[in-house]
């Protein structure tokens, strides 16, 4: 029997569920419009020029805190086995899911910050579907996002009331959706609620809209990243890709007139890398990097299966290029700037699954060219 290599690429399920009435309303924002924290100084100040951060999703899960402290704790051993400066990440940034299944305070001790607790750098964050969902079940009413709220939107930095001996402190982020203003980038935030495939309120398009705007006016010095929990294009069994997830970013490129670089989401428990080209000649990564730490992998499905439809007009132009559906991981991310260069640079690396003492492995590797802008 001769056997053929699947070409694996973006799929939508047959059977998508409608739970648009699981959406949560919004808490106040901790800051003003439009919602921008600018790092500043907060950034290493003697690495001029380059710019490193951790990225990853979907650390939290109830069964099982082994793969949450191994993805952890390698991330720490490159924080502290950094070479140089230079090459030291100046934070993680968060994609969602920190907590499940439900966005209670009493989740975040064993599911965030004792996992968490070795990492020596500051942690902001993105809410993911659970951290926002409400436990039915609870006897102590609490409103959506509210420990959220407490660990990364607070007013100030003070200490998490619900940890443990935790060291860590609250995050001051202005809202659930916004911006980080880096030397090297700008870092746009969205907050796609709980529903399976996501939602976002009109209010948070308009604002978007203008965030891409103003990017653009810092692009010739800054790449623009998106951030999101739900996967806009995925080829993986659980979710699938999100069709309202596309539509909001495509109509929302079309009133800005701007595009980002890349792309980053969670929500899928696995790594993929798309890349979209579109007619004006861009190449847009779309990049899912939720394998954090949950104990569920979620492999990817087979194109041809009833299940699951791969035929359709927005997945035009749409290519699969790296994926790992069957180890967690992470991703190190650098933006470096010269006179005559300026780039993006990404780094997948998988954890061991058994032996803390082996190092994370160099999956996948993505470049950027932002020369020239």
């Amino acid at each position: 029997m001769i056997s053929t290599k699947i070409l694996y690429n973006a799929v939508f399920k047959t059977d998508q569920v409608d739970d648009l009435d699981k959406f949560q309303p919004l808490p106040e924002p901790t800051g003003s419009y439009p919602y921008r924290l600018n790092l500043g100084n907060r950034l290493n100040e003697t690495a001029p020029g380059k710019m490193v951060f951790h990225m990853v999703g979907d650390t939290g899960g109830l069964k099982s805190a082994d793969a949450q402290k191994q993805v952890a704790g390698k991330m720490a051993e490159q924080y502290l086995c950094a070479t140089s400066e230079h090459d030291r990440p100046a934070f993680l940034y968060h994609l969602g899911d920190i907590v499940y299944h439900y966005g209670e305070a009493e989740q975040y001790d064993e599911q965030f910050l004792k996992p968490f607790e070795t990492y020596p750098g500051p942690i902001y964050a993105i809410a993911g579907n659970h951290d926002t969902d409400i436990n039915p079940d609870c006897e102590l009413h609490y409103e959506s996002l509210e420990a959220f709220y407490a660990a990364f939107c607070n007013t100030c930095p003070k200490t998490i009331y619900f940890g443990t001996d935790s060291n860590r402190k609250s995050q001051v982020q202005p809202h659930v959706f916004w911006t980080m203003e880096s030397p090297l980038a700008t870092i746009i935030g969205l907050h796609t609620n709980v529903p399976k495939y996501g939602h976002i309120t009109k209010e948070q398009k308009n604002w978007f809209v203008k965030e891409l705007q103003n990017a653009a006016t810092l692009r010739s010095d800054k790449a623009i990243i998106v951030c999101m929990h739900h996967a806009p294009y995925s080829a993986d069994t659980n979710h699938g890709s999100s069709k309202s997830m596309i539509e909001f970013l495509e109509t929302a490129f079309k009133e800005a007139g701007v595009k980002p670089d890349i792309i980053f989401s969670g929500h899928v428990h696995n790594y993929q890398r798309f890349s979209k080209q579109y007619e004006d000649g861009k190449t847009l990564p779309f990049i899912v990097a939720g394998a954090g730490g949950f104990d569920e992998l979620h492999q990817l499905a087979d194109p041809y299966d009833s299940n699951y439809c791969a035929k359709s007009d927005l997945f035009n132009k749409v290519q699969l290029d790296s994926y790992c559906d069957n180890r967690h991981g992470f991703l190190k991310v650098s933006i470096e700037k010269t006179p005559f260069s300026f780039t993006i640079q990404g780094e997948y690396y998988t954890v061991p699954s058994l032996n803390a003492d082996e190092e994370a492995t160099l999956f996948d590797r993505f470049s950027i060219d932002l020369t020239g802008r």
